[in-house]
């Protein structure tokens, strides 16, 4: 497994700026073999636009159970998760929408 912490990025996910920067930097480890863990310990706060542009853009790449398949999320807070969970599923219904 590798570890991908986004505390390296700071402890506040809240632009898409920075959403778009990281996904930069996720995305190569996606195509290796190893599952990625997506560690969000130390994070205070996680947007929806942040979790969309980060996240749930990745499901323009590649359709959520292979997202499923090679990542798993750790040290997410309740909000947090929340967050990410409902920009999978807006991205999800509008993928699936066109």
């Amino acid at each position: 497994m590798v570890v991908f912490k986004f505390s390296n990025y700071g402890d506040s996910m809240g632009t898409r700026l920075l959403g778009a920067q990281i996904r930069a930097d996720l995305r190569p480890l996606l195509d290796g073999r190893e599952k990625v863990v997506l560690d969000f310990s130390g994070i205070d706060t996680v947007t929806n636009s942040f979790a969309d542009e980060c996240i749930a853009k990745l499901l323009l790449e590649m359709p959520l159970e292979e997202l499923k398949a090679k990542t798993t999320f750790t040290g997410l807070t309740r909000v947090a998760e929340r967050s990410i969970l409902t920009a999978l599923k807006r991205r999800q219904l509008q993928i699936l929408n066109k």
